[in-house]
C-alpha cells in the first residue's frame, strides 16, 4: 500500500463509546471517513457494502456482511472479544480482523475493589443510614448497625490469571490479603502456585472472576459451586455475565448461601428483557451495568489502539490480527 491510499473507513457504534473521547485520531486516518452513531441489523450490509475497513464495538459483522462487502480489506472490532465478527467468513477472504487489548487493566481492576469494599465496608448501607438522619438521632458519636471488616488478612480467590488477575493479585497483596490462583479449567495436570477451583472456592473470603466466556467457562459458577463457599464470601464477576448462572446467584444471596455479591455483567445487555438479579430486592448485591472498563482513559486508549491498528494495516504490517489469513 502507497501514502496515497486513502481509504474509505466506517464506524459502525461510535456511540457505544460515550462522550469525552478524541475521535479526530480516527477521522484524520482518512478524508473517507463515517461514523454512525448507532446501526442496527437491518442497516449493517448498506453501510459496510462500499467500505474498504470497517470499525465495530458490539454490531455484528456476519459472513453475509463479509461476502458482499467486495472492497472489504480490515475489520476493526474496537474491544478485546470478537465473537460478534465472522471468523470463518473473514479468514475465506484473508480479511484481516484485528482487537485492542490490555486498554482497561487499571479502570477494570479499580473497580473490582470498588465492589469489594462497597460490600465489605457497607458503603451504601452507610450511606442510606445517613442520608435517612439515622446518624442525627443516634445516641452515639458514630453509626455501629452494619457489620464491617478488614480486607488484611482474608483470603481472595482468582479465577483467570491473564493481565487483569495477575494485577487484582498485586492490588489484593497491598492491602495484605492471602492469594489463590485457580487451576485452568482447560489443564488437564496441576500447575505449581494453583489451587484446584472447588478447593478455591472452599477457601477464599472473596472469590472474583476474570476468565473468558467459553463453553467450559458458562455457568463455571453454579449452584454446587456457590453451595462450596463460605457463608461469608463475596462473589465479584468483571468478566463476562454467563460464568456465572444468574438464577442460581441470586437464590444463593436470597437464602444466604454467600454474603454478598458485586456484578458488573450480566448474560444478555442491555437486561431489556429482565434479569433474576434485577428482580426485587436482593440482599447484599450491588449490580453496575457494565462499566468496570469504562473509565475515560481505558476508553480513549481503545480509539488510539484502532487508530494504530488501521495505520499499521495501511504501512502493510498488519497488528492485533486474531484469525488466520495469509500473509501478502
Amino acid at each position: 500500500m502507497t501514502n496515497t491510499y486513502q481509504p474509505k473507513v466506517v464506524f459502525l457504534d461510535q456511540a457505544s463509546f460515550g462522550e469525552r473521547i478524541d475521535f479526530k485520531v480516527l477521522s484524520s486516518i482518512t478524508p473517507r471517513f463515517t461514523s454512525f452513531e448507532e446501526t442496527v441489523k437491518e442497516d449493517v450490509l448498506e453501510r459496510c457494502k462500499d467500505a474498504h475497513i470497517v470499525i465495530t464495538n458490539k454490531v455484528p459483522i456476519d459472513g453475509n456482511t463479509i461476502a458482499a462487502a467486495k472492497n472489504l480489506q480490515l475489520i476493526c472490532v474496537a474491544a478485546t472479544g470478537t465473537n460478534n465478527v465472522d471468523h470463518h467468513a473473514a479468514s475465506a477472504r484473508n480479511i484481516p480482523i484485528c482487537n485492542v487489548t490490555h486498554y482497561g487493566t487499571p479502570s477494570i481492576t479499580q473497580h473490582v475493589f470498588a465492589l469489594i469494599l462497597a460490600l465489605t465496608t457497607k458503603l451504601f448501607e452507610y450511606h442510606t443510614a445517613v442520608k435517612q438522619g439515622d446518624w442525627e438521632r443516634s445516641t452515639q458519636f458514630c453509626l455501629l448497625d452494619y457489620p464491617t471488616y478488614e480486607l488484611a488478612g482474608k483470603t481472595i480467590g482468582i479465577i483467570g490469571y491473564g493481565e487483569l488477575g495477575k494485577r487484582v493479585a498485586e492490588l489484593a497483596e497491598a492491602f495484605g490479603m492471602n492469594i489463590l490462583i485457580a487451576q485452568s479449567h482447560d489443564s488437564a495436570t496441576s500447575t505449581r502456585g494453583r489451587t484446584p477451583l472447588n478447593t478455591l472456592l472452599q477457601h477464599s473470603d472473596i472469590v472474583t472472576l476474570h476468565c473468558p466466556l467459553t463453553e467450559q467457562t458458562r455457568n463455571l459458577i453454579d449452584q454446587a459451586e456457590l453451595s462450596l463457599m463460605k457463608t461469608s464470601a463475596l462473589l465479584i464477576n468483571a468478566a463476562r455475565g454467563g460464568i456465572v448462572n444468574e438464577h442460581a446467584l441470586a437464590t444463593a444471596l436470597k437464602q444466604g448461601v454467600i454474603a454478598g455479591a458485586g456484578v458488573d455483567v450480566l448474560s444478555t445487555e442491555p437486561p431489556k428483557a429482565g434479569n433474576p438479579l434485577l428482580a426485587g430486592p436482593i440482599p447484599n448485591l450491588i449490580v453496575t451495568p457494565h462499566v468496570a472498563w469504562a473509565a475515560d482513559e481505558s476508553r480513549q486508549r481503545i480509539i488510539n489502539q484502532t487508530r494504530d491498528n488501521i495505520v499499521s494495516f495501511m504501512n502493510s504490517q498488519p497488528r492485533n490480527v486474531v484469525n488466520l489469513v495469509k500473509a501478502t
